[in-house]
């Protein structure tokens, strides 16, 4: 039996459980059954987090089970979490992620809704690259916001040009270990639309990284602002992109919490 918590931030949920109750499981399998949306609980990603006062370190897994660096949503979902009880009017937190360290700061609540300012460090590796995905010649950019991100500007596309293009950039020869794919449309400087196709779990109704990412690519190369409003299926999350972090702002709630009783999955 494992204690868990759900939280999402705009439609992108996660199950979190305290790293001390899932010693020696095997996490990946783990991951795919409390995931799993009928025979699970159902999430985009399961979080194990270890806490130590202000600190607090996370290991994300995808909902098919594969690792991940960093979710800037799951992120601040954690915050949620944790700074639930905590009434400091500007609560701050640094969460530890295998894409470095993001710190929260809390700008106000609103019954269990918190919003939050997280810093989200600065992309590397930024640049344009022209690749062919499902036939077609993309013109796309490449960067990584801590977890690799590839983002194509303009019109955004149907539902069936989004789902086989963003599942062929997901696993393109050019991304070994898999990417995060948007496709995002500037409708202003100060505004820029997006869809997600998110690495190891597929349409998602938003992303904080891809958020990042997708103004970024944006700003660089589609004559967005530096910063914007990014706006996903989910709802609209404020991205700044600055000369030492990139910032994210933007709201994530606990939604429940529970009791895992199934069997858990060890390694051999």
């Amino acid at each position: 039996m494992i204690k868990f918590a759900k939280a999402h931030a705009y439609g992108n949920d996660f199950l979190y459980v305290d790293a001390a109750d899932v010693r020696g499981a095997a996490l990946e399998r783990l991951a795919r059954q409390m995931c799993d949306r009928h025979e699970g609980i159902g999430a985009d990603g399961l979080i194990v987090y270890e806490r130590s006062g202000d600190t607090v370190s996370m290991r994300l897994l995808n909902a098919d089970g594969s690792r991940a660096e960093v979710s800037g949503n799951g992120v601040r979902a954690l915050g949620a979490l944790l700074l639930d009880q905590d009434a400091r009017p500007a609560a701050e937190l640094t969460v530890e992620t295998e894409g470095g360290p993001k710190h929260l700061v809390r700008l106000g609540r609103e019954g269990v809704r918190q919003m939050f300012r997280a810093s989200m460090g600065q992309p590397t590796g930024l640049r344009q690259a022209a690749l062919e995905a499902d036939g077609e010649m993309l013109t796309v950019v490449v960067l990584n916001m801590g977890n690799p991100q590839c983002v194509v500007l303009g019109s955004l596309p149907d539902e069936g040009r989004f789902r086989r293009i963003g599942a062929a950039l997901e696993r393109h020869a050019s991304f070994p270990e898999g990417t995060n794919v948007e496709f995002a449309e500037v409708e202003a400087p100060d505004r820029v639309r997006i869809m997600i196709w998110e690495r190891g779990v597929g349409p998602t109704t938003s992303s904080g990284t891809g958020s990042c990412a997708a103004l970024v690519a944006a700003a660089a190369y589609g004559a967005a602002a530096r910063a914007a409003e990014v706006v996903s299926p989910g709802g609209s999350q404020r991205v700044e992109w600055q000369a030492d972090q990139v910032y994210l702002t933007g709201w994530a709630e606990v939604i429940c919490a529970g009791e895992w009783q199934r069997q858990i999955p060890r390694t051999s």
